[in-house]
């Protein structure tokens, strides 16, 4: 079995302006090999990739269109943006809908080549609550010397997506990712265009579990309701911000520059 659960923290930091500050969460996350579904939460009475659980993996919640199958989506997307199609197995980390709840700022795919060992391409799907809207940032990955053997999938990006109303459009995207291991990684910096230095950055470190029923249900019960906490601490730290002297930002006319 490829897919996994892993836990830990986000980190986002707002580095500059006229409110800095710091939000962190625990939290934890499901990988998923798109290979292994829809069986892999047969049997378990609180997960399901079939219908509506606690934990449920819902076609609908994910990228491209909910009647085609979530990898060839995903395969056509990275072939349309970088000439190359994807070959092998297809990992998705992402939030599962929760008591029926679906919260995904971002879900990250791991595109690997035909043996299954060989990170190509990953994609960052980005959503925004309450739009609705997303886009997809896809990036090509390669074994780079400072992470030593590790391979990162790294790229940079005019912003796209409105995402929150206390940041501009006017940003560009430095994005790296660690390939799926004991350990799991992911930097996102936001920097405004023409400034030399990030006014945001979020951070995600992650630890493997293995997806056994103890380690399931351990997690639905050391975060229960996990999707509807970290919305309404978002909101409340929002607002706090917002109260703090954070700038607002009206969603663009036309809401996201892509789809």
């Amino acid at each position: 079995m490829r897919s996994a659960l892993y836990e830990g923290t986000v980190r986002h930091r707002r580095l500059a302006g006229p409110v800095a500050d710091e939000f962190r969460q625990r939290l934890f996350m499901t990988y998923l090999d798109l290979g292994e579904l829809p069986e892999l939460f047969d049997g378990r009475l609180l997960w399901s990739a079939r219908r509506p659980a606690p934990a449920w993996f819902r076609r609908a919640d994910h990228l491209g269109d909910p009647h085609v199958a979530l990898s060839q989506c995903v395969r056509e997307l990275v072939a349309e943006r970088t000439g190359t199609r994807p070959d092998g197995p297809i990992g998705l980390l992402t939030h599962l809908r929760q008591m029926g709840l679906c919260f995904n700022p971002v879900s990250f795919y791991y595109c690997f080549a035909a043996d299954g060992k060989r990170l190509q391409s990953a994609v960052a799907h980005v959503t925004n609550t309450p739009w609705g809207e997303s886009h997809s940032y896809v990036m090509a990955a390669e074994p780079l010397a400072d992470h030593g053997s590790a391979t990162v999938a790294a790229a940079s990006f005019d912003k796209r997506l409105h995402v929150s109303p206390l940041m501009g459009m006017d940003q560009r995207y430095e994005l790296r990712l660690t390939e799926p291991g004991e350990r799991l990684a992911v930097h996102i910096a936001s920097t405004p265009l023409g400034a030399g230095e990030p006014s945001f950055d979020a951070t995600l470190a992650l630890a493997r579990r293995e997806m056994t029923g103890r380690q399931m249900a351990r997690l639905l019960a050391r975060y229960p309701l996990l999707s509807a906490r970290i919305l309404a601490r978002i909101y409340a730290h929002a607002l706090s911000l917002r109260l703090r002297g954070a700038v607002y930002h009206r969603h663009p006319r036309g809401g996201a520059l892509a789809s």
